[in-house]
């Protein structure tokens, strides 16, 4: 799986760090996501669909092959 984080869509709100800290963190300056893992492991899948889904901006994509 890989993730994709569309930087310029995040309203900084955090919810995907919450939900999945080991693949986004924030920036201090702004609090915009970072993504730290772009191809996450398969313990992390579940993870990373939970911040998909509560991210209010959409800016993040899970893409499964």
């Amino acid at each position: 799986m890989k993730v994709e984080l569309d930087e310029p869509k995040c309203v900084a709100s955090g919810q995907c760090v919450v939900a999945a800290p080991d693949v986004f963190d924030q920036r201090d300056d702004d609090g915009v996501a970072i993504l730290l893992e772009e191809h996450p492991g398969a313990e992390l899948v579940d993870d990373v669909r939970e911040a998909v889904a509560v991210c209010p901006a959409a800016a993040i994509r899970l893409v499964e092959r």
